[in-house]
């Protein structure tokens, strides 16, 4: 359970008005005093994150965030801070205080969390302070609706069980399992370079190679110096390469081999493959002075030669020829507003919840900006995208 990376994990926010008793909720649910609780409104300035087992969910992040309610200029950015936790959130838990109706700011929050389609139980807190809800009846019958005090503990098992019991969807999309039959071999590419974790794999290697495991595939690992070798030895059916390698890894691999990227195939895996498809082929339309964001879903040590700092700005010269503007952003820094970027390449999201991948896509989508990702340009920076598709043949046809 420890060793589940974040964005494997079910995401569940506990929201409110300030002073509703969602951090002594928090505490209640992971039996910790971890979020700090208060009388005063506002107490929770940032959201509270904590990792923990919820049979029969398994690993889950719990989050408690800002109050929805908040006012005033530091009141708004713990708003954003509230919503941006909303966007993350795989279920949600309501809190409402029974000793008074739920205001505006309650009805206008439970209609985002309905419209987002996020499955949500309704809490009534403070029970050891007030026994009777009045207005129990008008809320929707359509969610479990549950009474329970954090400070006795009373209802908290039940409110666990009942989040276990949410209608979730069994979402565990494929990364590469589906394409193929037990005993085949997949060849994947894996650069060695300064940018390459010592000792360790990237987390997109780490599930792509469970994922064939769970397909009974057999898997080959190589270096990008030895595809050639590697191929005419083995004769894998799928050859998955590092994006960065794709110009080498094409010339060495057969035409009638399967070619791909991590990227492709979590762009899939995150469900906006499609989009970036379409995404891509906005870089013929760029001129000079666009504003193009380039963004990555984590934080780290930028490096001399860095993919999304370097890389793809150098490639995207090249291939477009036009005097553009570039913007980066990392981990939780991508922006609200896109309407000013003609374009946004996004890294394959590898270490954000597929949740946050498809909020980003919509939010491009919605403002009318094309959206692709570091693979799908990569590919067809070089070239070969249409052969990097071709384990995809629907998405292939949107190229014709």
């Amino acid at each position: 359970m420890n060793s589940t990376p974040s964005s494997n994990r079910i995401h569940i926010g506990i929201f409110g008005s300030r002073n509703a008793g969602k951090s002594t909720l928090m505490n209640a649910i992971i039996g910790q005093d971890l979020s700090v609780v208060s009388s005063v409104k506002g107490t929770t300035t940032d959201t509270v994150s904590k990792a923990m087992e919820l049979l029969p969910l398994g690993p889950v992040v719990l989050m408690d965030a800002p109050g929805y309610d908040d006012e005033g200029e530091l009141g708004e950015l713990r708003v954003g801070k509230c919503m941006k936790a909303l966007d993350k959130a795989d279920a949600a838990i309501l809190v409402l205080d029974p000793s008074s109706p739920p205001a505006e700011a309650d009805k206008l929050f439970l209609s985002r969390i309905k419209e987002k389609g996020i499955p949500c139980v309704i809490v009534l807190s403070k029970k050891d302070e007030t026994e009777e809800c009045s207005f129990r009846g008008s809320l929707p019958e359509d969610l479990p609706i549950l009474h329970v005090s954090a400070r006795t503990s009373e209802g908290i098992n039940e409110l666990r069980e009942t989040l276990g019991r949410l209608a979730f969807e069994e979402k565990e999309p494929p990364i590469i399992r589906d394409l193929i039959n037990p005993g085949d071999m997949v060849l994947l590419v894996i650069p060695i370079d300064k940018a390459a974790p010592k000792g360790r794999l990237i987390l997109p290697q780490q599930q792509t190679i469970r994922d064939i495991l769970d397909a009974d595939g057999r898997i080959m690992i190589t270096s990008v110096e030895r595809v050639a070798t590697t191929i005419a030895e083995t004769r894998p059916k799928i050859v998955v390469t590092d994006s960065q390698a794709f110009r080498p890894v094409s010339e060495a691999v057969p035409e009638d081999i399967l070619l791909t990227s991590f990227s492709i195939l979590f762009a899939r895996h995150k469900g906006n493959l499609e989009s970036a498809v379409k995404g891509v082929a906005a870089i013929k339309n760029l001129k000079d002075g666009d504003l193009v964001l380039i963004s990555e879903g984590c934080t780290h040590h930028r490096q001399c030669g860095d993919i999304g700092t370097e890389k793809i700005p150098k490639l995207l010269s090249k291939i477009t020829g036009k005097k553009l503007e570039l913007s980066f952003s990392s981990g939780q820094g991508f922006p609200d507003d896109l309407s000013k970027y003609s374009l946004v390449i996004h890294c394959g999201g590898c270490m954000l919840t597929e949740r946050v991948m498809k909020t980003r896509y919509k939010s491009a989508e919605s403002q009318d900006v094309p959206i692709t990702n570091y693979g799908i340009f990569i590919a067809y920076a070089n070239g070969i995208l249409k052969r990097s598709l071709s384990v995809f043949p629907e998405y292939q046809k949107m190229l014709d």
